[in-house]
């Protein structure tokens, strides 16, 4: 790999060195189907793809500056892109000043460039076709819907899009990726206030391979009818964040756990209509359930916390022999039920005992009860012991 400190210098000295062993030493350069390789120009594009997949992005940052091959092979191979980074922010500045694009930002720095992400997307975007990974975080809202529809337009191989706190985008943007990216798996819009409930099943509709999905503040998307549609609609659905989405009620988590078997992460804080009803179907349709989010869901009960209990001693008697260390591995790993203030300590307790991995020792909290003043002699098995081991120290003498 092409170390951090790679200089033009060393670029030349190392391009010298590959003619000379192409060559022999003869200084007659290395014969490529084309002709001879005597300047990095004539390096072939598989060759230059496999370059820049290798480097890091200070060096692509200063090969990019090289020859327009090198920007060719950048425009063309770059997989994943996220414009937060003020390396890569950099990296697109330069290719823009190098490239057609200039008059999109002018004589702005590359400092300045996440400050103009909307202009960055529409020149990148045509060029940047290969792209399966698109971060696009903002320190301000700044995408609008021209942008998304032009990643839709030209991003067709796009798996990984993040869109948080978009504020200004509208359904237009969902409506455009329902149709020009089909193979998206992983979409973060959280905080994305103004998409509709329609437009999200619309979208879900299309994009059926969504395994993560980020809704965190969707008040109007985030409904029970979007939800019974991305339980329909996306049955591989893994990782779902429906935080402070007011209007989610135990239709739609009761749609989720019947649709989609394999959810092992859901966060639920803050939907404050959600009852045992919602935490009782997840607990028998999604046993593959792993981190359950239920901060200041305060309508749960101790109901809802033994169903999770007795639903692991029903699946517990299912296991084989074989598999038995891979059961203890599994089952819930994490469990927020702050502020959750009508359950019980036996309820909790169960919880706790059944599941292996919910920690309330000190350094590995994975059950979170901050907040329920009742839950303080709430403690995990390893917690109990630590404090026994320290009981039976023998006290020094005064």
């Amino acid at each position: 790999m092409i170390g951090e400190g790679l200089k033009t210098g060393d670029l030349d000295l190392c391009f010298q060195k590959l003619v000379a062993l192409g060559g022999g030493g003869g200084g007659g350069g290395k014969m490529t189907g084309a002709g001879l390789i005597t300047e990095w120009k004539d390096i072939p594009m598989e060759l230059l793809l496999r370059i820049v997949s290798l480097v890091d992005d200070r060096t692509v940052i200063m090969a990019s500056e090289v020859c327009s091959g090198w920007r060719d092979a950048i425009c063309l191979g770059l997989t994943h892109l996220c414009l937060s980074c003020p390396l890569v922010s950099a990296l697109t500045y330069a290719i823009l000043l190098n490239r057609d694009a200039i008059h999109v930002v002018k004589s702005r720095p590359p400092h300045r460039c996440k400050n103009n992400m909307n202009d960055l997307v529409l020149a990148l975007a045509p060029k940047f076709t290969k792209l399966q990974s698109l971060i696009l975080r903002q320190d301000k809202p700044q995408l609008e819907d021209n942008a998304v529809e032009t990643i839709a337009k030209y991003c067709h191989d796009l798996q990984d899009l993040e869109l948080s706190k978009s504020f200004k985008l509208t359904d237009c943007s969902l409506y455009a990726l329902s149709h020009g990216c089909p193979k998206l798996t992983k979409l973060n819009i959280s905080g994305c206030t103004a998409f509709s409930d329609d437009a999200l099943a619309y979208l879900s509709g299309f994009c059926r391979n969504l395994k993560f999905l980020n809704l965190c503040g969707c008040v109007r998307a985030a409904s029970d009818k979007a939800l019974q549609a991305i339980a329909y609609n996306c049955s591989r659905l893994q990782s779902l964040n429906l935080g402070w989405c007011e209007n989610v009620s135990d239709a739609g988590v009761m749609s989720l756990a019947y649709g989609c078997p394999d959810l092992r992460a859901l966060d639920l804080c803050g939907c404050v209509l959600i009852t045992d009803e919602s935490v009782i179907a997840l607990a028998n349709g999604c046993l593959h359930l792993r981190s359950l989010g239920l901060y200041y869901c305060q309508n749960i009960t101790d109901r809802a916390m033994y169903a999770l209990t007795h639903n692991r001693v029903r699946n517990k008697q299912d296991v084989w022999e074989s598999v038995k260390s891979r059961y203890e591995e599994e089952g819930l790993m994490n469990l927020n039920i702050s502020q959750c203030t009508a359950l019980t300590p036996p309820a909790v307790q169960a919880v706790c005992d059944s599941f292996p991995a919910l920690h309330t020792c000190s350094g590995r909290h994975s059950l979170i009860i901050s907040g329920c003043l009742n839950l303080t002699s709430v403690h995990c098995a390893c917690a109990v012991q630590a404090h026994r081991t320290t009981a039976s120290l023998p006290h020094p003498a005064h």
